[in-house]
């Protein structure tokens, strides 16, 4: 009996212990962060309290802690991911590479911050999440136009980088004011692929090499095809976040002054703290994250969902999208929002108005085809999460005594009939009283 008690109690308390992304409070709250030295917490201490001053709980570990764990009884245990472990060689505890890829597959988030040092683990998540890094270890990303001005960099690996990805949910509206600072590793990025975007991408005059030896052959990667900082955002609508250069989120280049080569201006401060303050409310659910609700739809002059629809009848349909702002959902204002009365191909797809305060609507007839229909929402937009709802309907022809007596469209066949029979009619008299 004390076992039965425990267990059960154990039962009803692990979701008091235990968070999970949920849609009705999308922000990640709990974040593991990993790091190869705990004294990363301190070198980068600005961003991590940017976070803690947010609302996020941050728990640090060593990457080789062999008390590791995501999750526990089948529940996770974090919200998200801070992987700041570039050098890692194996996890610790449960956790590898596949346990992280499943983190990100059961809907959580993840920011991967590698450099020079990254091993092979952490280069093969990246490379699972859609980005590959140069194959050559000791390969960094050079601009000898596009550098930073430092008394301390005479390789040109300090770069002024501002070539931002135009999206104001990714990175803010109010932009980022100055060049970010980066040192570290390039990525290349499929073009195919839809889900990953360059955020941040190097100038056309940048390349990959090692800058302590002579360049033998042409780099593999050069110009805007290097990408300094790109995202992800999965098919469930998890997010990963992918940079080159642990530096970037570094104490140093955050407070560091920036003047980039052939530019006269030099800024007090590098856009480093911005572009990792904003990037990071993306990442986490602060920003971009919709929700649809009250999908539904009813005839002209009723206002409940009928079990099924007739062929030519006149319907409204209606859906109501809402947006995170980080504390609470407010009313999603778009013009591009399109319904689908759908069945193997759409008969009806229409732009949806909507009256600003989160109600999207629009009425139509019924096509002249019966069969079973789907109202389908598919919504996919430039940093914001997708949307995909469908409700199915069967619609059904006329009924036999639902047709009018007499179709305008069939008088030609209705006066054949009668023709015919007062014809007959006189063939007959003819015929038999004629001698």
């Amino acid at each position: 009996m004390a076992k039965r008690f425990i267990f059960a109690l154990i039962v009803l308390l692990l979701p008091l212990f235990t968070r999970s992304f949920s849609p009705d409070q999308p922000t990640d709250r709990r974040l593991l962060v990993l790091v190869d030295d705990l004294a990363v917490r301190s070198s980068h201490s600005i961003f991590f309290k940017s976070l803690q001053s947010r609302g996020y709980e941050l728990e640090f570990r060593l990457a080789d802690d062999s008390k590791l764990s995501l999750q526990r009884y089948g529940h996770y245990l974090y919200d998200g991911l801070v992987l700041f472990a570039p050098s890692v060689q194996r996890f610790g505890g449960s956790l590898d590479q596949a346990a992280v890829l499943d983190f990100v597959d059961a809907g959580h988030d993840l920011i991967l911050a590698a450099d020079s040092s990254a091993s092979d683990l952490v280069r093969g998540i990246a490379t699972e999440c859609g980005v590959d890094f140069d194959e050559d270890p000791e390969a960094v990303v050079i601009d000898h136009i596009g550098y930073a001005v430092s008394e301390t960099d005479g390789e040109h690996t300090l770069i002024a980088a501002d070539d931002f990805i135009q999206s104001d949910v990714i990175l803010g509206a109010t932009g980022i004011e100055a060049p970010v600072l980066f040192r570290g590793i390039g990525h290349s990025v499929n073009p195919a692929n839809t889900l990953v975007l360059k955020v941040l991408s190097a100038s056309s005059s940048a390349y990959l090499a090692n800058p302590r030896t002579k360049l033998s052959s042409p780099p593999s990667l050069t110009g805007s095809a290097i990408s300094l900082v790109s995202v992800v955002q999965a098919r469930n609508n998890a997010r990963v976040l992918i940079c080159g250069s642990l530096d970037l989120f570094s104490n140093r280049f955050l407070r560091y002054g920036v003047l980039k080569s052939g530019s006269s201006k030099k800024h007090d401060k590098s856009g480093n703290e911005q572009f990792v303050t904003e990037i990071s409310k993306w990442v986490f659910h602060e920003r971009g994250h919709l929700k649809a609700v009250n999908m539904s739809h009813h005839k002209v002059g009723e206002e409940g969902e009928p079990a099924m629809y007739r062929i030519s009848d006149d319907l409204v349909f209606s859906v109501e999208i809402y947006e995170w702002s980080g504390s609470s959902w407010r009313p999603y204002v778009a013009d591009d929002v399109q319904v689908q009365f759908y069945m193997m191909s759409p008969f009806v797809l229409k732009y949806l108005p909507t009256d600003e305060k989160a109600l999207y609507f629009t009425s139509f007839k019924v096509p002249d085809v019966y069969g079973v229909f789907q109202f389908k929402v598919e919504y996919q937009r430039l940093g914001y999460t997708s949307l995909s709802l469908s409700k199915q309907i069967p619609v059904r022809p006329f009924r036999h005594n639902e047709y009018e007596r007499f179709i305008p469209a069939a008088f030609p066949y209705y006066g054949a009939s009668f023709s015919t029979m007062v014809g007959f009619f006189i063939f007959t008299v003819v015929y038999l009283y004629n001698k």
